[in-house]
């Protein structure tokens, strides 16, 4: 039994669990008026209301004992200060610093790194101030007005959420799009929307050595080529998002074009830095600003609150409760929001990849889970859709329900109708609907007899499903930041209770080496036995089929 599970902390909240687990919400709610009250948080505009959770203030007590006994605020100091808490690659993690105001100071190595982090704003500010002006312009004189960000992972999740999550903001003279699958149908469809003479591709890859992306970007490099006549044309058509000059160089970009970012900016928290370049020339540098001052605010909530009253904790340690003592092994995230419709995506690798680990930082398999499957569906097309599992499955789901509280599209009863929705769903996934009440409205429409019972299970609702309710004024640059920032905390929140290093990949890298070494057995004229039976059939019958 390792030390987590037998420690005093975990012993007591599994004692709790067996004490309030039959304990039905809705009369937690019926004797206690100030519930809400007690269990809610407002930061800056940003309302979490985690009242509709199987909780009661004992249980907000026994996890904060279990974050205080996992040194939870040791950790936080640790994480801002630069150490390099990512032991297995020996680096700091300091996407916090990307959004630290200029007058600050984060040391990595004895260097403050705030100016690199502000040279290369200005950097970005001064590119995508010119692009958006028409200062600079493609190789035929015409502005740009199509943006194509090639990358994968979170060099391509962070800017297509902000971006679509931003839209209101964005210039109308340019269009965003983004390519990631290396399945050639995504740059081939893609390829078609444009206009070579107009289209800026910004190629993000640390390494410049990253298979799909730089595949990705040698046919955009081609095609943009084959239709302006010219080699010289991709140096005003191309920009990128490296270390690697001499690659950029080979590929034909401009060095002015090439932006830094630095080992201790994971990828799915990288948004914030040059990979966020699409974002800024999108939406404009004041509000990619505003997204890292968004993002800034949350990191001081974080680094000052107390634990109680501390959004990405409490969000955390919820996760915990229920994973761990409840056994759940998925949660939701549900936008009330269109232009959130990337966020469930974006969490999805921002989760799983940092908190999807098997083995402890020392190594040691751990014998409890340390992730859970994330997924979701903006508004009411979800309640269309997975809802019903939700509401009557066999599987508890916590999920968080998120709601601006004003469109930017505000049409007739459209909002008021999707806001009505919203509320009802965390209230009747709360209530549920007993048996007694079922009868009731069985009978007063008129069903009666064998009719009435064999309905009448179908109609009962167990409730007690946990939500949470994240209320902001409206979707802005700002809030965004702050949403983004809240949930790369509370992941953390969870590593660290867990033990695990929350920003490696190591994950990541197994399938890919076998892909490196399947592709030349895919080109080759020989019959391929070098493999298990099934792997060398699937090559083998692809070479037989494939038409090219």
């Amino acid at each position: 039994m390792s030390n987590l599970i037998s420690s005093s902390a975990w012993q007591a909240l599994y004692s709790h669990q067996s004490d309030i687990r039959n304990l039905k919400m809705r009369e937690l709610f019926a004797t206690d008026s100030s519930r809400f009250d007690k269990f809610s948080l407002q930061i800056d505009g940003l309302l979490l209301d985690y009242s509709k959770n199987l909780i009661t203030e004992k249980t907000i007590e026994l996890l904060i004992n279990l974050a205080s006994q996992s040194n939870l605020s040791d950790w936080i100091k640790r994480q801002f200060n630069g150490e390099k808490i990512n032991t297995s690659e020996s680096r700091a993690v300091l996407h916090t610093a990307l959004r630290c105001p200029p007058n600050s100071t984060v040391l990595v190595d004895g260097k403050n790194v705030i100016p690199d982090v502000h040279r290369v704003l200005d950097h970005i500010r001064r590119y995508s101030n010119s692009i958006r002006s028409g200062i600079t312009v493609g190789h035929t004189g015409k502005q740009i007005r199509h943006i194509v960000n090639i990358g994968i992972g979170g060099s391509a999740l962070g800017p297509l959420m902000a971006c679509e999550a931003l839209k209101p903001f964005g210039s109308k003279d340019l269009t965003a799009h983004f390519v990631s699958n290396v399945d050639a149908t995504d740059i081939a469809e893609t390829l078609k929307k444009l206009d070579a003479e107009t289209t800026l591709f910004i190629v993000s890859s640390k390494t410049f050595t990253t298979q799909e992306t730089l595949t990705n970007a040698h046919t955009a490099r081609a095609w943009l080529v084959k239709r302006l006549g010219s080699e010289l044309a991709v140096a005003k058509h191309f920009a990128a998002v490296s270390t690697n000059l001499s690659e950029t160089s080979k590929f034909g970009i401009n060095p002015e074009n090439v932006f830094e970012f630095w080992d201790w900016v994971g990828g799915r928290y990288s948004l914030w830095s040059a990979i966020g370049l699409p974002i800024a020339i999108y939406i404009g540098m004041e509000n990619f600003e505003r997204l890292l001052a968004g993002g800034h605010a949350m990191d001081e909530h974080f680094r000052n609150a107390p634990l109680e009253k501390n959004m990405p904790a409490i969000l955390g340690l919820l996760g915990i409760w229920y994973g761990n003592f409840f056994g759940t092994g998925s949660y939701a995230i549900l936008p009330y929001d269109q232009y959130l419709q990337h966020f469930p995506a974006y969490l999805q690798q921002l989760e799983m990849e940092s908190n999807g680990k098997r083995v402890d930082r020392e190594g040691n398999p751990v014998d409890y889970d340390t992730h859970f499957v994330v997924w979701g569906e903006p508004g009411t097309n979800g309640q269309h859709s997975f809802y019903q599992l939700i509401h009557q499955g066999t599987r508890m789901v916590p999920a968080d329900f998120l709601a601006p509280l004003n469109s930017y599209n505000p049409i007739g009863e459209h909002h008021a109708m999707l806001l009505s929705n919203c509320f009802a769903q965390t209230e009747s996934l709360m209530l549920g609907k007993t048996e007694a009440e079922a009868r009731a409205e069985l009978i007063a429409q008129g069903l009666t007899g064998n009719s009435l019972e064999s309905l009448l299970p179908c109609k009962v609702f167990p409730g007690n499903r946990p939500t949470n309710t994240l209320l902001f004024n409206q979707l802005d640059p700002y809030t965004l930041g702050k949403l983004i920032a809240l949930y790369e905390h509370k992941i953390f929140v969870q590593s660290v209770v867990w033990n695990i290093n929350a920003f490696d990949q190591w994950g990541v890298e197994f399938g890919k080496q076998l892909a490196n070494k399947l592709l030349p057995e895919l080109r080759s004229e020989e019959a391929i036995s070098t493999h298990d039976s099934s792997t060398n059939n699937l090559i083998n019958i692809y070479r037989k089929r494939r038409i090219s």
